[in-house]
């Protein structure tokens, strides 16, 4: 690690860091928990330790510093994290030096791209300020958007012309950054790309050296309306054009970029660069389906709206939101085309233990059109009776189901139960249960007993999940007593270590008990111990051990309990002797009486001694009586 990353380490605060993306919740004097923001859970297996500075999760073994939690999270480089945290801290940031060729050519890659794509983002502005770009400025004046709105979300147009960006961009940008940036198509050897269709004709059809033509790139979005779409911290990544014409030839009604290296559409959300800290004060937000419907209610004053890609929403877009609120209002119509794509991501967000309400406006009205017809006070109005969304759920089973005959309540509850199964909280299935229950009029008791059915199904899988390895209290000592040798090799220069009596080591003071004594072997713990041992000062999370290990590691160090002291670590030592002496008294036992069987006196006789030997030292021995064994 560099001289500049250390630094940026030893300031940074991994708690407050990690705080900024998972809302996590203090579980121990130096431990903090929350819900993985890498993967979908519905109780908090993440663990932070403000101590050792790193991050852990139980449930997909997620692990590292607070460089590698950035690097994950962010989906960048080693150092545009270190940058990143850097910038966090208010630290100046030298130039940073790649640490591999590939690493270099990623970080060159995305750096290009962000600057190809803010310039084409101009581009498309000052063109429809052009005369060319009157049609599209008649469509934005007809969608209700003031020049204002227009410019804060930098809305521009695409000319007709295929050449035009093009041209302006070939100045600056090889065509290979530009192939790969998504704004270009283009054709080869005569051959169009599939789904394009270049306007115009390209300015040159001269023949290469080796015979083939040109490639002849032109825009991908042609006679459209360009909204920019966002990274969190405001950078333009990628565009959605709405066309202007009317002829089927003019291709989709709203077309996208494609996936890039800076865009994946999976893990974005629209107008979350600009509505995060409205979200994160007003603790929810609003979904809407696309980008008009999010600026017209930003425009009237919702600063909370966020829109998806459509209705699909995905697990990565679930867990981008979650580090801001888990409080949701879903403005979009589940009886639409898109009803199965909106009823999936409801049970995403559901799974993912978000507080949903869903706002179903009347029909025929999307938000944007409620807003220009009705006003922002009629919206508001319609936020505030927003039911919670199995309010909404129960209302659509009692409008499709019969509920007064038997056969009905059995559609219904058949219709409820899979909604019911993916909330996480036992407590809240329970109060769903009763109050469906209430609803439909169907007895308690057998409803109850799907829930249980369902939960049961939870239990097991978590009982296998912790059950994996089994360890010792004496052990786990042993661990965190080895594992302070890591923190302080880490942690304390050496220039203070070298020379200095510390009243207690237990790092030391382990080390030197297990070397002579051995007292691991034989134990559950006996390869990460004989581990820590020889790898003095070791990142914890890089030793050459199985996934189970390092799990068990972790959980050792984010559970923690009471004080290391000397009599605590010297009370595991004489556990593990009396273990030990116990295990040699059981094969005495069995060597004695195998010695009688063959008549072996001299055997026995030395046998009985070990055996004598043996008891009174277990005997001498003073165990701890806090259940260290």
């Amino acid at each position: 690690m560099s001289d500049f990353a250390a630094t940026v380490k030893q300031q940074a605060d991994i708690v407050r860091i990690v705080g900024d993306y998972v809302k996590l919740r203090k579980a121990g004097a130096q431990n903090f928990v929350g819900l993985c923001p890498f993967h979908g859970e519905k109780t908090a297996s993440f663990s932070v330790h403000a101590t050792r500075q790193f991050f852990y999760c139980f449930g997909c073994a997620a692990k590292g510093d607070v460089f590698t939690f950035v690097q994950k999270i962010e989906n960048i480089t080693f150092p545009e994290a270190v940058r990143l945290v850097a910038q966090k801290l208010g630290i100046a940031v030298p130039k940073m030096t790649p640490s591999s060729p590939e690493e270099a050519r990623e970080a060159r890659i995305r750096g290009v791209l962000l600057d190809i794509h803010e310039r084409a983002c101009a581009w498309f502005q000052d063109q429809l300020r052009r005369p060319e770009g009157a049609h599209a400025r008649e469509y934005l004046a007809g969608r209700g958007l003031s020049p204002e709105t227009i410019a804060q979300f930098r809305i521009g147009y695409a000319p007709d012309s295929g050449f035009l960006l093009r041209d302006a961009m070939k100045r600056d940008f090889d065509e290979e950054t530009m192939k790969e940036s998504g704004l270009f198509s283009w054709k080869e050897d005569g051959s169009s790309a599939v789904g394009d269709r270049p306007s115009g004709k390209p300015d040159s059809e001269h023949p290469k050296a080796d015979g083939r033509k040109p490639i002849a790139l032109y825009s991908k979005f042609r006679n459209r309306v360009l909204f920019p779409i966002c990274n969190e911290t405001g950078r333009v990544i990628a565009f959605t054009g709405r066309t202007l014409a009317t002829d089927e030839k003019s291709g989709p009604k709203y077309l996208n970029s494609p996936e890039t290296p800076i865009y994946s559409k999976s893990r974005v959300l629209f107008n979350l660069d600009k509505g995060r800290e409205a979200i994160r004060k007003l603790d929810y937000c609003i979904l809407v389906e696309g980008q008009m419907d999010c600026i017209s209610v930003y425009a009237a004053g919702f600063h909370n709206v966020i829109a998806s890609s459509g209705t699909a929403f995905t697990d990565a877009q679930a867990r981008l939101l979650a580090r801001y609120s888990h409080k949701i209002v879903v403005n979009f119509d589940p009886d639409t085309a898109g009803a199965a794509a909106a009823e999936r991501s409801l049970a995403l967000l559901v799974a993912e233990d978000f507080e949903i309400k869903v706002l179903t406006l009347e029909q025929g009205f999307d938000p944007d059109l409620f807003i220009r017809r009705k006003g922002a006070p009629a919206y508001v109005d319609a936020l505030r009776h927003a039911p919670r969304y199995f309010d909404f759920l129960i209302g659509r089973a009692q409008k499709q189901f019969p509920v007064r005959t038997p056969e009905g309540k059995v559609k219904a509850l058949n219709y409820l139960l899979p909604h019911i199964h993916r909330v996480p909280s036992r407590i809240v299935r329970d109060e769903l249960a009763q109050e469906i229950a209430h609803k439909l009029q169907i007895d308690s008791t057998v409803l109850r007993q799907e829930l249980r059915h369902a939960a049961g199904e939870r239990r097991v899988s978590s009982i296998h999940a912790s059950a994996e390895v089994q360890i010792t209290p004496a052990e786990r000592i042993l661990i965190r007593a080895l594992a302070g040798e890591a923190q302080l090799s880490a942690d304390t220069p050496a220039s203070v270590r070298e020379g200095e009596d510390h009243e207690f080591d237990s790092a030391h003071q382990a080390r030197m008990v297990l070397e002579s004594e051995r007292l691991h072997e034989g134990l559950a713990a006996e390869a990460i111990v004989d581990s820590l041992l020889g790898a003095p000062g070791a990142d914890l999370m890089s030793l050459d051990l199985s996934e189970a290990q390092r799990r068990l590691i972790a959980d050792v160090l984010m559970r923690d309990g009471e004080e290391l002291t000397p009599e605590l670590l010297e009370g595991a030592f004489e556990a593990l002797r009396r273990r030990r002496l116990e295990r040699r008294q059981r094969d005495l036992k069995v060597e004695i009486a195998e010695a009688e069987r063959r008549g072996d006196s001299a055997a026995l006789g030395r046998l009985m001694q070990e055996k004598v030997a043996a008891d009174r030292a277990l005997a001498g021995l003073h165990v701890r009586t806090v259940g260290i064994s």
